[in-house]
């Protein structure tokens, strides 16, 4: 398959026809926003895929791997976190990701990840970005899912040190919530108020990033701002627990973990160590691109897809 068609904008700005999106209860209630999208295919499926994004992100940001894991036959699924995308709010202020605790992510994607097991074809596989990485490595850890295989790209296990540290921020938000500044946004002015560094950090791909800025502009009900001194206490202590050697050890699950040493938003030092206590996790490095690898310039984001392609290939028959 030649992994550079259907690279058009148009493709990006579209959500294809045969994609539903639709609203599912979590536990307790809250409506989740979800997506299912049929595989390409006339006979049987491949597998399913079940991808989940990070801080920040809604699934038409993903529109374009998701498009190619669909024509290589995956059936596809995945939702918005609670607080983010369509998936309702923390707090009234859009401006503000909150999250009181990442517990709550872990419960609604071990319930997704239950009913997809339950509902769909297999293999299965788990993909995680960023924030969406670290909940998979949690679930994986945690609760032990049934999975053939994980894919983490650019996992959230640290905090790079170009910016905050995992050490720092876990002591200045703990402050910062005992102030009563919990749902307080640690940075930003607001929703659509974004630091001109914010595409340096994220990708190379201009026509990529305009992508996103097309989305967020044409449904700023999707867009969330800067998080809160809450988010950033809960994500630092999370880190915290999943970072134990013990417990990185348990997770037996085939995983690929994809990341580059130029990213300036997790810590490359804390993912090279976390394979290293992975059982059966290998490692790919990119010497070039910034935190979203899918969402880069074709030099990074093919060879990013053609990796994953071949683990694909060798884990989940």
């Amino acid at each position: 398959m030649d992994l550079a068609k259907h690279v058009e904008s148009g493709d990006r700005r579209c959500r294809p026809a045969d994609m539903r999106i639709d609203f599912v209860p979590a536990a307790d209630g809250w409506p989740l926003r979800r997506f299912d999208w049929p595989a390409a295919t006339d006979g049987p499926p491949r597998g399913s895929l079940l991808f989940q994004g990070g801080r920040g992100d809604f699934i038409e940001k993903y529109l374009e791997p998701l498009g190619h894991w669909h024509r290589a036959g995956w059936q596809l699924r995945g939702f918005d976190w609670r607080g983010q995308g369509g998936s309702g709010r923390f707090l009234a202020d859009p401006a503000i990701g909150h999250a009181p605790d990442f517990a709550r992510w872990v419960d609604d994607l071990d319930a997704i990840v239950a009913d997809w097991l339950a509902t769909t074809p297999g293999p299965h596989v788990l993909v995680g970005h960023s924030m969406g990485g670290h909940l998979v490595l949690r679930l994986l850890a945690e609760r032990r899912p049934q999975v053939d295989a994980a894919i983490l790209l650019a996992p959230m296990l640290g905090f790079a040190a170009s910016g905050l540290p995992a050490w720092l921020a876990r002591g200045l938000s703990a402050i910062a919530c005992r102030l009563g500044l919990a749902e307080r946004a640690a940075w930003g002015g607001g929703r659509d108020a974004m630091p001109a560094h914010r595409q340096r950090n994220l990708t190379h791909s201009a026509a990529r990033y305009a992508d996103e800025l097309w989305w967020r502009a044409q449904h700023p009900e999707l867009v969330v701002g800067a998080p809160s001194w809450g988010w950033i206490h809960a994500a630092a202590e999370s880190m915290a627990g999943l970072a134990r050697r013990e417990v990185l050890a348990t997770v037996e699950t085939p995983l690929l973990i994809l990341a580059t040493r130029q990213d300036k938003l997790v810590d490359a030092k804390a993912i090279a160590r976390a394979a290293r206590f992975l059982p059966d996790a290998r490692l790919h490095w990119f010497d070039h691109g910034a935190h979203e690898l899918l969402r880069e310039s074709d030099a990074v984001r093919l060879p990013a897809l053609a990796a994953i392609d071949r683990f694909l290939e060798e884990v989940a028959r």
